[in-house]
């Protein structure tokens, strides 16, 4: 599974560690991963074991990295996310290689477990 990468020019330079858009090729199944959390250690510690766990479950059904085409990020400490980019980046690359999906990061007030500190959860098409 290929994603035609969708990024208009009217929006300006392109993005840098995620894409406006991905379009899945006709005819692929849809995986819908549930947020995942692993509520241990730091920020980055945390984004590490959800994306790790996210990465489990589209490779259990089959798909690798290239696969995904959006995730969402829900975080409970903005500038934490802010203060660790670099980092952050790393894990990415470690998990996902150069693929950028379509991404949101969304800053909340908690999570259902009180000691988590990032949540992730994706859509791949297979």
């Amino acid at each position: 599974m290929a994603f035609e990468i969708i990024n208009p020019d009217m929006f300006g330079a392109r993005p840098s560690g995620w894409n406006h858009g991905m379009l899945g090729e006709t005819g692929g199944r849809v995986l819908f991963v549930a947020g995942q959390i692993v509520p241990v250690g730091n920020f980055v510690a945390q984004w590490d074991g959800a994306l790790g766990r996210v990465m489990e479950v589209v490779r259990s059904a089959g798909g690798k990295p290239e696969n995904v085409g959006r995730m969402v990020c829900y975080i409970t400490d903005r500038p934490a996310y802010l203060a660790n980019l670099t980092p952050l980046g790393e894990v990415h690359r470690r998990h996902m290689g150069r693929h950028y999906p379509a991404m949101a990061v969304v800053e909340v007030k908690s999570l259902m477990d009180s000691k988590a500190l990032v949540e992730i959860e994706a859509v791949a098409i297979l």
